[in-house]
Order: C-alpha cells, then structure tokens, then sequence
C-alpha cells in the first residue's frame, strides 16, 4: 500500500484515491499550460469529455484544448498536456484525440508529467509518482518512482534534444519544433 506524503495519511490503493482537477487545480492548470498554449476547457459533471482516449474520467485533447472535468485525474491532465508539448508540429496541427506518439515520445511523456506536477501547489513529482501507480501506468522496474529515478535517462535525453527540458530537468516551456 502507497501512503500519500507528508500532506495527509490517507492510503492511495485505488483509482478513486487520486488528486482530481477540481476549480482551483484547473485554474492552476491553466496558467502553468498557458506558455505553450494550451487551454483549459472545463467539461460539467456527467458529460461525455470530448478528445478522451481512454474515456470515463481521463482528460481529453482536441488541438489545443485539453478536456477536463472535475473528477478528471491531474496524472491524465498533465499526460495529455505531456502530449501536446512533445508532438511534432505536423501531429499537433491535426490532434483530435489519438496523440499518436511513439515508445520514446511516451516516455518523454511521463517524465515530463512528472516534473510538471513539481509546478502545481499540493501536487509535487511524488504525489504524481504515487497516483501514476495507483492508476495502474506501468514500468519495468514496477513504480514511476524506480522508473524516474533509476531507467528514465532516455526519457529524459529527448526531452533534452527536443528542448522541451534542459540539462537541470527544468523544462523550458517550448514544446516540441
């Protein structure tokens, strides 16, 4: 069992125990996204969220608008978000839904999901590491956290060569030419 750091004991063992994009994270969202273009589109409780790939819950993207309702995961928005900074800009042009993206587009991804979430109050990369998991994203060393720390060097080159992050892993707020 995953124990939420520091900020509450409450166990995170399932899907429902994820943070969610409730007002005040979209608007946190908005302006953390608003470098690279991307807007928020909030979407009302029960309503079918346009662009969502997976369906259900998960955040959905359609150009430059990212699709989120209340109880959308802040894991599924800044993936999604992830994917709009990392696409080529003949993908990004046409986006509606699928992001297409390769094995090491992916994980340029998730990385940068990661330290995305370093950048919005009371989230953090180890919170966004503990919910990736608990939402059943999957590594070959069995956590985000393993992953991130210890296999991601790839992940993180192209983020480099794409001059999304630069050598410190700050990201540079460009997305990908």
């Amino acid at each position: 069992m995953h124990v939420v750091p520091d900020d509450t004991s409450a166990p995170v063992t399932d899907p429902i125990n994820v943070l969610n994009c409730d007002q005040q994270r979209q608007q946190q969202l908005a302006e953390l996204l608003k470098p690279y273009g991307i807007e928020i589109e909030h979407v009302a409780e029960h309503d079918v969220i346009q662009g969502s790939f997976f369906g259900e819950r998960e955040a959905g993207l359609i150009g430059n608008k990212l699709y989120l309702r209340h109880d959308t995961p802040i894991h599924s928005a800044l993936h999604e978000a992830g994917h709009y900074i990392c696409m080529d800009p003949a993908r990004r042009e046409k986006l509606d839904t699928d992001a297409e993206g390769d094995y090491d587009e992916e994980n340029g991804v998730c990385f940068l999901q990661i330290l995305l979430a370093e950048h919005l109050a009371d989230v953090g990369k180890e919170r966004m590491m503990i919910d990736m998991d608990s939402w059943g994203y999957t590594f070959r060393l069995g956590s985000a956290k393993a992953w991130f720390e210890h296999d991601a060097e790839d992940a993180q080159q192209w983020l480099i060569e794409h001059q999304i992050i630069n050598v410190n892993k700050n990201p540079t707020w460009q997305f990908r030419q």
